[in-house]
């Protein structure tokens, strides 16, 4: 059995209220540190401070640690509810010209991220979007238009294929870097 979350256990030192949360799904290794070297092969300046993800809930505050409980509740019984699944990334998309985004698109396990997303973004981590949701890999973001053209004929090859088991919540930090504070295994099965 696996111990209770509390609001302990997701701030950190120095954390002060209002926090930054967001939500996501983790990328494993080892393809958590290929899309990092290419994110920062491409020269985006969030390299550092944003590891590859799938977002479910994009950055919110969170004012209280009540709210902050509230939000370890809700992930909890999602999570507890959600069945692992395969997913694979490959190719290259962009938001272009909309947004500056290069991205690796989900080829496989969509309808999976997309149903997570729907149940994770209720409650509270309920908010409007300023965009429809659209799940994918970032790999460059806000570069000039040659870095932006490099990184999208870079990704057009790119694979990889893993089992999607977590929901992580993240939190950015008085340096401005996220940082997975708590992961929440599904606990479904299909069997």
């Amino acid at each position: 059995m696996i111990p209770p979350v509390t609001p302990t256990d997701v701030l950190a030192d120095g954390d002060t209220w209002p926090i930054t949360i967001g939500v996501a799904l983790p990328i494993p290794e080892p393809f958590l540190a290929e899309l990092g070297a290419y994110r920062e092969r491409f020269g985006d300046p969030l390299a550092h401070a944003i590891v590859a993800h799938i977002t479910l809930v994009p950055p919110m505050a969170v004012r209280a640690e009540a709210h902050l409980a509230a939000v370890i509740a809700h992930l909890t019984e999602v999570a507890g509810r959600l069945v692992p699944f395969p997913l694979v990334l490959a190719g290259a998309g962009t938001f272009r010209p909309v947004s500056p985004v290069v991205f690796v698109p989900i080829a496989e396990g969509e309808r999976e991220v997309r149903a997570a997303e729907a149940v994770v973004r209720r409650g509270p981590l309920d908010r409007p979007l300023q965009f429809p949701y659209h799940p994918h890999v970032t790999v460059a973001h806000d570069l000039a238009e040659e870095w932006l053209d490099q990184a999208e004929e870079a990704m057009a090859p790119y694979r990889a294929a893993f089992e999607v088991a977590s929901l992580g919540l993240f939190v950015q930090g008085e340096d401005g870097v996220w940082r997975q504070r708590v992961e929440f295994p599904f606990g479904g099965t299909d069997a």
